[in-house]
């Protein structure tokens, strides 16, 4: 399933959807070489950036596509994304009106941006991928699988909101004000950037309402794929309890648990890509 190498020049290309607005851009992070585009999905623009495989793929050599959270972009998965390109082909997306995408200038339901991601799996060839969410991420990709189950068998619901309890506007923020002191200084320095300055405070303050109001303990038991959760053990958005109640509740979820607050996936990448990959190979997905 690994996509081509894309070319230095924009343009309709197989991978990428129907239309590519910019130029490809190449950068590197811990050893691992990505792409930038852009893909437009009716009146919706998403930005995508995809890591190679790294030498020779382990295990699986199924793609992996990385869903953010609210406010932020994909640029805090950049450290597990350059882990799991050791396995397979790494996307990373920045949703509609988040990090690299443009405002959409109308209201985005979490509906919305699972159908724009189905859209983006569909055109790219990507159906199969192991979709993975962080914390919002995880309603939308939960969104997407319970849909359209044609997509993918594998779902990874890293730090899942929303718990009941926090299902308040000021609670939600208090979580999140608790959490940033324990978050390292540069997952900080990310998430206030990308919440100002590349969402935007009127943006953000749109699709909050939509992640407060989202019942994702309601969708998981409905999924025809299987799932795994993995969580922060010092987490205060998503306490042990919470996380450890999905996975209970629904059949086929999986729990692992990691050191660590709510951007996990940044703390502690290392483990987060040996946990996945253990749970696809334990599935009969790895090496012969």
């Amino acid at each position: 399933m690994t996509a081509p190498a894309p070319t230095a020049r924009p343009g309709r290309r197989r991978g990428y959807g129907e239309r590519d607005e910019a130029a490809y851009r190449q950068r590197t992070v811990r050893g691992a070489t990505f792409w930038t585009s852009r893909q437009v999905h009716e009146d919706l623009t998403i930005v995508v950036k995809r890591f190679d495989v790294r030498h020779e793929p382990v295990g699986t050599d199924r793609p992996f596509v990385l869903v953010h959270g609210i406010g932020v972009s994909s640029r805090y998965f950049q450290p597990l994304a350059a882990e799991l390109a050791k396995r397979g082909a790494v996307y990373l997306v920045d949703l509609p009106g988040y990090g690299a995408a443009p405002d959409p200038r109308r209201n985005v339901t979490i509906a919305d941006h699972a159908a724009v991601l189905a859209s983006m799996l569909s055109r790219s060839g990507l159906e199969g991928a192991v979709l993975v969410g962080h914390s919002w991420g995880c309603q939308v990709v939960s969104t997407l699988a319970l849909a359209n189950p044609q997509v993918t068998d594998r779902v990874v619901l890293m730090s899942p909101t929303m718990q009941p309890r926090a299902r308040d506007f000021w609670r939600a923020t208090g979580n999140l004000l608790r959490d940033a002191l324990r978050e390292p200084p540069v997952v900080f320095g990310i998430a206030i950037t990308d919440y100002l300055i590349r969402c935007g405070v009127p943006y953000l303050f749109k699709q909050v309402p939509y992640m407060l109001e989202d019942r994702i303990e309601s969708r998981l038991g409905g999924l025809l794929a299987r799932g795994l959760i993995v969580n922060g053990d010092r987490d205060p958005i998503v306490p042990t309890d919470w996380a450890r109640a999905l996975s209970e509740a629904s059949d086929g979820i999986e729990y692992r648990e990691v050191h660590g607050p709510h951007v996990i996936m940044h703390t502690d990448p290392v483990m987060i890509a040996e946990h996945i990959g253990g749970w696809l190979d334990a599935a009969g997905e790895g090496s012969p």
